[in-house]
């Protein structure tokens, strides 16, 4: 084999492996299942917990909602009459779904520049940091993952102004998200997690 040929298979592997693994676990509905496939999920979210006192379930139960835990998640398309692809819904991506500005808020306020919405230990942390102010500024426990998920979605002036209750769509994901942290934190103590 010649050299060349060599060099071309060589960089054709490692390109291959060089991009992540954005694809989802299987069986979302079992947390053990989550943590036993992507111990790294279970790290990034373990520290996230000790550093911003969010539950693991609950992190888990909104990454869920957000994301279905695939890293480079995006908005669908908008189209304008049916067929002109306008542009993305809105700027969210990653595991959080992190808008823009959300973001760089995150980075500038954690000294986090670098910090990628599709790597699970930079997401959670976003995810961390984003319900630790909300547990200030609106007083919802930590634990509570139906409301902190309103607060997510809607941002914390939203809430604040109730704009969830004109959603009743919203209302019941929201309550989603609630039943599946508890059904996460139990599957969790039932695994020594």
């Amino acid at each position: 084999m010649s050299r060349a040929l060599r060099a071309s298979i060589l960089l054709l592997f490692l390109a291959s492996c060089g991009g992540g693994n954005f694809s989802a676990p299987r069986n979302l509905d079992d947390a053990c299942s989550i943590v036993a496939q992507r111990p790294s999920y279970l790290k990034a979210m373990q520290q996230t917990e000790r550093r911003w006192g969010v539950p693991v379930s609950v992190q888990m139960a909104i990454l869920h909602q957000e994301s279905r835990f695939v890293g480079n998640a995006r908005t669908p398309h908008r189209y304008a009459l049916g067929i002109i692809p306008m542009g993305r819904q809105s700027s969210a991506y990653g595991y959080a779904q992190a808008l823009d500005s959300t973001w760089d808020d995150y980075q500038a306020e954690t000294g986090h520049p670098w910090a990628r919405r599709d790597r699970i230990g930079d997401a959670t942390d976003f995810m961390g940091w984003y319900i630790d102010g909300t547990a200030a500024e609106l007083g919802i426990s930590k634990r509570d993952a139906e409301d902190q998920y309103l607060a997510y979605h809607e941002g914390r002036r939203g809430y604040a102004n109730k704009s969830y209750k004109s959603k009743p769509w919203l209302m019941e994901v929201a309550q989603s998200v609630g039943e599946r942290a508890v059904m996460y934190e139990q599957q969790l103590d039932t695994c020594g997690h």
